[in-house]
């Protein structure tokens, strides 16, 4: 496996890349035998595998929508990435839509797995579901403006305050509110939670932006340093789940033309938290605390389901190329010479389900390795007796 870590007091470098919203490492395969299988391309083996993608839908102004809390930013990050139930309330539908995707833009480049409504009505169709206290709240994001949900939506374990625009900037040492009932009625801007953060508050970053407002700094300036700094974070974050995942994947010398595709090990939470120890976010980040417990409720969350559907899926895409990118390089023909019919026909139809699924699955697969597909699949054909062939070429 080769994996470049930066050490703690490098930066990590931003490249551009507006194709994919979600940026990710691509999973390539090594060409050494007895080297893990599969590992970043070599353009990618540099400091930082995730560059900075601000997609159209995210390209917002979060300084701006968070600045009234912002002392409270880093909370706010774990609440959105852990997928807790949280309730935005604001004074008018825009405020409240641009602050709801301003927190869910938090934790780019991981795309946020579960719901968010930056603007939820009581003509919603969730509406009773969300607002009963018989059961805990779903992990929702949610943004309302009607001062009827102040009460209905009191059992929220996070519930936020924001105020208008025009008055932002004017707390930045707003305290967080301690939720029992939480009196939100008096529309005091805040934070109301019990959630008691994992990692420390990293004091650089306020200190930067209170300079800024000193100084007048443009809200985008600002809204650019707070998004530099959430992007790094997550990233030093997500570097050691995709380590570990890596490590999942099977040896070189185990895709080979005459077996199935090979598959990839279990991902065992046990096993990965125990890895931090040694190659954990504390290599790339200056943010102390206890990472552990918090990539413990990770696992347990919908983000975390949804990177790893997606890395899962990646990876066998890969693994399905690589395998028919063996079978097209290899000499079946000899290979079959002592080989049961049954299993020459069952060779033949799963290069036939391959050549299919090129299409169907849209592998990005070269046409020359194609041809070399077909060009065996023809001469394996043609090694069997000619009632079989002619009813193999006719399916």
């Amino acid at each position: 496996l080769q994996v470049t870590v930066p050490n703690r007091s490098e930066k990590l470098n931003h490249s551009p890349n507006t194709e994919n919203p979600y940026p990710s490492v691509s999973i390539t395969a090594l060409t050494s035998g007895n080297s893990s299988g599969i590992s970043p391309s070599p353009s990618q083996q540099s400091l930082n595998p995730y560059p900075v993608v601000i997609p159209s839908v995210y390209e917002l102004n979060i300084y701006k929508s968070l600045a009234s809390i912002v002392t409270h930013c880093q909370l706010l990050w774990e609440l959105v990435l852990t997928c807790e139930p949280v309730t935005v309330m604001a004074p008018t539908p825009d405020v409240c839509s641009e602050t709801v995707q301003s927190l869910v833009s938090l934790i780019l480049p991981l795309k946020y797995g579960s719901d968010f409504r930056p603007f939820f009505t009581i003509h919603d169709s969730e509406f009773k579901e969300y607002t009963t206290k018989t059961q805990s709240p779903p992990p929702v994001i949610l943004g309302v403006t009607n001062p009827f949900f102040a009460k209905t939506l009191q059992h929220w374990p996070h519930i936020i305050r924001i105020g208008d625009y025009g008055t932002a900037n004017n707390n930045h040492k707003n305290k967080i509110k301690k939720s029992g009932l939480i009196k939100t009625l008096d529309s005091k801007t805040g934070v109301y939670t019990k959630y008691k953060p994992f990692l420390q508050k990293d004091r650089e970053i306020l200190k930067k932006l209170v300079k800024g407002v000193d100084s007048k700094r443009p809200s985008e300036v600002q809204s650019a340093l707070l998004r530099r700094f959430f992007t790094e974070l997550t990233q030093s974050f997500l570097i050691p789940l995709e380590r570990y995942f890596a490590s999942l994947m099977p040896l070189q010398k185990n895709v080979s033309p005459f077996k199935r595709t090979p598959i990839l090990q279990h991902f065992r939470p046990d096993e990965f938290l125990k890895s931090l120890e040694t190659s954990g976010p504390q290599l790339t980040s200056g943010v102390k605390g206890d990472w552990q417990g918090l990539y413990a409720r990770f696992l347990r969350c919908p983000n975390f389901v949804c990177w790893y559907d997606s890395r899962l899926r990646e990876a066998n895409q890969k693994l399905r190329v690589l395998h028919m990118e063996a079978i097209s390089g290899a000499n079946l023909v000899d290979w079959i010479r002592d080989k049961a019919e049954v299993e020459v026909v069952d060779l033949i139809l799963r290069i036939k389900d391959k050549l299919s699924a090129v299409e169907s699955d849209g592998l990005p697969l070269d046409g020359q390795t194609v041809e070399k597909l077909r060009s065996n699949l023809v001469a394996i054909i043609d090694t069997l007796p000619e009632d079989l062939k002619e009813i193999l070429k006719k399916t």
